[in-house]
């Protein structure tokens, strides 16, 4: 099974930390997981609506969306 990015970095970081710092950043991991999920997902809908509405797109197009979308969602995480 392929690994997200966070799950990616999660397993690398863990290889150089003690326990200690293992339990403090648990909660933060958790947390970019969670975050992480979210915007799958929300990118999910927003490119199953584009289809929808016969909106093609090959990977370069897809990729521009992409960062459209996260443009998008820092905006909304200003207000």
């Amino acid at each position: 099974m392929k690994q997200t990015a966070v799950e990616w970095l999660v397993t690398h970081i863990n290889l150089g930390l003690t326990y200690e710092q293992e339990v403090i950043f648990e909660g933060l991991f958790e947390k970019a997981k969670e975050m992480e999920k979210e915007q799958i997902i929300d990118f999910g809908y927003d490119i199953a609506d584009d289809l929808a509405c016969g909106k093609y797109r090959d990977k370069k197009h897809m990729e521009e969306r992409y960062n459209e979308f996260l443009t998008y969602r820092e905006e909304d995480d200003d207000i």
